[in-house]
């Protein structure tokens, strides 16, 4: 054993090659220098000359504003909401702030959103929501109503009063109480929904739709003003019984007093005798 392992030494130590050094290759460092300079040279010449070429243009106002696009709008005129924009033309439109340019066109009462758009190389597009009035609020002074229910507008002279209104609520309980407000106003859009795809007694037959925090929903018929109790739930089936006698109460409108549909399974019909009877 000990002549074995003796003899794998030698032959070990016999088999290492002498390596010897080799000279520097000063040629092949000094090509691979000069080629990285070449191209880090042409690098730095590319984003100079793209960067001196997008000042030049910059400056020569190729990307200044030459048209503003408004879509959608039907109510608000183009020019209301490029005065609310405040673009001018040959405005830089890298120095626009679009979001800024909408939050100042939804300030227009009738405007609900307003997305601004670049569209290089000289374009502004405008892209606007407008409400839709859905009934007017009686808050001392008289109020539209959107879809959502929200309050957004006071009514001018010459403003469109064909639709329902609501009753019951002041100026000093919204203020106080703006989430109560918001859910007693979609509780009448709710209504109003479910009016809207009735045809015996449907939006036409009513002029009003006051809100009681005991009693819920009280509707006003346009014909006599009379009271009808609709409470806070199941409009559609209280609706489907008052349909089913309405053509013989519509004639006698002028002479009750009110109608109650919060008793299950019943319509109540009160009548005053001290009202004409007849159409009003």
């Amino acid at each position: 054993m000990h002549d074995l392992k003796s003899n794998n030494q030698k032959k070990i130590k016999t088999n290492r090659r002498k390596q010897k050094k080799q000279p520097y290759d000063w040629k092949k460092l000094f090509n691979r220098v000069l080629r990285i300079s070449i191209a880090s040279g042409s690098g730095f010449l590319l984003v100079s000359g793209a960067l001196l070429t997008a000042q030049m243009l910059l400056e020569s106002g190729y990307f200044g504003v030459q048209q503003i696009r408004v879509e959608n709008q039907v109510r608000v005129s183009e020019g209301d909401i490029l005065d609310a924009s405040d673009i001018r033309t040959g405005d830089s439109l890298f120095d626009l702030e679009l979001y800024m340019i909408g939050r100042k066109i939804e300030e227009h009462p009738w405007i609900a959103r307003a997305d601004v758009e670049r569209s290089f190389p000289n374009q502004v597009v405008i892209r606007v929501v407008e409400r839709e009035a859905r009934a007017i609020i009686d808050l001392g002074f008289l109020y539209y109503v959107d879809k959502a229910g929200e309050v957004f507008k006071m009514l001018d002279a010459g403003d469109q009063l064909d639709y329902p209104v609501i009753t019951g609520i002041d100026r000093q309980y919204l203020l106080d109480n703006p989430a109560q407000t918001q859910g007693c106003l979609n509780l009448a859009l709710l209504l109003m929904d479910e009016l809207s795809n009735r045809t015996l007694f449907n939006l036409d037959d009513i002029s009003e739709i006051h809100y009681d925090q005991q009693e819920g929903l009280i509707l006003h018929t346009r014909i006599g003003g009379v009271p009808v109790h609709m409470g806070k739930l199941d409009f559609d089936a209280k609706l489907d019984r008052l349909e089913k006698i309405y053509i013989d109460l519509e004639p006698r409108l002028m002479a009750l007093r009110y109608i109650d549909l919060n008793v299950t399974d019943r319509v109540i019909v009160m009548v005053d005798a001290k009202r004409t009877v007849g159409r009003g």
